[in-house]
């Protein structure tokens, strides 16, 4: 009987044994999971998955690691340029430059980020990361929708859109663009191509060919004969550090290397510098810093007018503007008032003054010729007694 107890004994441990043995195993199976097989296995990634096998990626992330991958969706693949998917298919050392800019070779998990820090990518190039009340964006351009989903060699974090290798420099982009073949004139005929090609980091806020088009007639031109005239507006367009989209704020004043400042107004409109040039595309990345382009030249000097009146009564409406020859200016007094209208252009210049005599309280519209102003901006100040109001207006014919 003793002898039968301890064989039943030794097959309950024998047994007990293999369970545990056989648990160890399948554990180990389970967590054997690459950044790969978390691609593979996502009905979200088939894009991504076909990049990665195309590049050859697939043995390399399914490695040691640690890795940490951005991974974009179908969707934020499809919400690329018609043709661009295929078109990277058919290029791999494309293809493979922009599938390295999204895997870092540590891993990073949600609670390793901050904002504002800078992380190099297996391509070789940084990413940025942004956090705010709305999440975490890399190169505020992709937003992480799902985070922290965890590999045996690393973490996955799913993002909304796909990420670009920058230009190296801010000059790659304003070179690349076809909207500033003016400003790219410009800077190489300042010579500043070398300093803004250097390490940076900048912030360029960089007028189109229409900014520059606005200007009164023949003041390119001018410019392009005056080099140290040309180079003083050049670099008050430049910050010496990097300043995106999310760092400015209503009222901030940020100084160029010029030496002056500029002054960011923020309001339902959108981001404005020195009244004048609305910012219309932010957070253009470069390796050296970034970009945001603006619709209208800032001339050093020239924020006096909007500074004089930022804070002076209700807002000027002009109507049609853009004009080319006749505009309504809509205003409202608080009291019957003697009315005098005054045109600055963006040097500051006062060009036209006119007297409209007594305007009642209320609304008022005035209706104003203005087929003898040149193309350009300019700030149409109402003066009406102590009140006074501004706008900008755009002559273009």
């Amino acid at each position: 009987m003793e002898n039968f107890t301890n064989t039943i004994e030794s097959i309950a441990l024998k047994g007990k044994a293999w369970i545990f043995a056989t648990l160890l195993i399948s554990s180990q199976l389970v967590s054997a999971q690459t950044v790969v097989d978390v691609i593979v296995d996502s009905p979200d990634h088939t894009t991504l998955e076909a990049a990665v096998i195309a590049a050859e990626l697939d043995g390399t992330l399914s490695g040691t690691g640690p890795f940490t991958v951005f991974a974009p969706t179908d969707a934020a693949f499809d919400a690329l340029p018609a043709g661009t998917v295929d078109a990277l298919l058919a290029d791999i050392p494309t293809l493979t430059s922009i599938l390295t800019y999204h895997v870092v070779g540590a891993q990073a998990l949600s609670t390793d980020l901050s904002d504002k820090q800078k992380i190099i990518t297996v391509n070789g190039k940084k990413i940025t990361i942004t956090i705010d009340e709305a999440g975490v964006k890399i190169n505020n351009v992709a937003m992480v929708v799902t985070a922290d989903i965890l590999a045996d060699n690393g973490v996955v974090h799913v993002i909304d859109a796909v990420l670009l290798p920058p230009p190296a420099t801010v000059v790659d982009i304003i070179v690349d663009s076809p909207d500033h073949t003016t400003l790219e004139a410009a800077v190489i005929a300042a010579d500043l191509v070398e300093t803004l090609s250097g390490d940076g980091p900048f912030t360029v806020f960089a007028p189109t060919d229409a900014a520059f088009a606005a200007l009164p007639e023949g003041t390119v031109e001018a410019l392009l004969d005056d080099i140290p005239a040309l180079t003083a507006i050049l670099t008050y367009h430049v910050v010496g550090a990097e300043a995106w989209s999310g760092d400015l704020s209503d009222g901030m004043e940020i100084t160029t290397l010029n030496g002056k400042k500029v002054t960011v107004t923020i309001d339902g409109s959108g981001v404005t510098i020195n009244g004048v040039a609305m910012v219309i595309a932010a957070d253009i990345l470069a390796d050296n810093g970034v970009v945001h382009v603006i619709d209208a030249v800032l001339i050093p000097g020239a924020t006096s007018i909007r500074e004089e009146f930022s804070d002076k009564g209700a807002k000027l409406s002009i109507l049609p503007n853009p004009a080319s020859s006749e505009v309504n200016f809509t205003f409202s007094l608080q009291s019957t008032q003697q009315v005098t209208v005054e045109i600055f252009n963006t040097f500051g210049q006062l060009i036209e003054t006119v007297n409209y005599g007594t305007l009642q309280a209320g609304s008022n519209s005035i209706r104003k010729n203005v087929s003898s102003l040149s193309n350009g901006i300019y700030m149409v100040v109402v003066n009406a007694g102590n009140d006074q109001t501004v706008s900008k207006l755009q002559i273009t014919k």
